[in-house]
């Protein structure tokens, strides 16, 4: 499995505010992407959905701003997950321009039960895999 997960993505006019920046709103819509697709490698076809009756939804975001994006950059946002709990992924983000970190920060998923919106039990299958991936990019790091 990858350490890190890397999505590209371009700056569109839609994405910016009348000055052409990136508007901050939209970076969170860029990490969401990447966390999706991360989650993707890990075989699940609707990341944030499960026809098991549970859903993913972020419990808690922190975000740094350091620079910004502009109209027509070419960006990279990255995804590593940094642990698992019993009914949590926590995921270290970042939104890149070349080796420039625009936005850094830690984002946590919880699994909650669709019908009741109460945190539930990761998948026992889901949670190996993703302790496996702990596992190696701790080996590598």
């Amino acid at each position: 499995m990858i350490a890190e997960f890397s999505l590209p993505i371009r700056v569109y006019i839609e994405d910016t505010d009348a000055g052409g920046i990136v508007y901050y709103v939209n970076y969170l819509k860029y990490l969401e992407r990447a966390r999706t697709e991360l989650m993707r490698t890990f075989g699940l076809e609707r990341a944030a959905v499960s026809d098991a009756g549970w859903n993913f939804v972020v419990s808690d975001v922190s975000l740094s701003y350091k620079e910004p994006a502009r109209l027509d950059d070419q960006l990279h946002a990255t995804a590593v997950i940094s642990a698992v709990g019993g009914a949590t992924v926590d995921f270290r983000q970042t939104v890149r321009r070349d080796d420039t970190v625009l936005v850094a920060g830690d984002i946590q998923i919880a699994c909650v039960d669709r019908g009741t919106g109460r945190p539930t039990r990761l998948d026992a299958v889901l949670r190996k895999q993703i302790e496996a991936t702990l596992a190696a990019t701790e080996e590598v790091t």
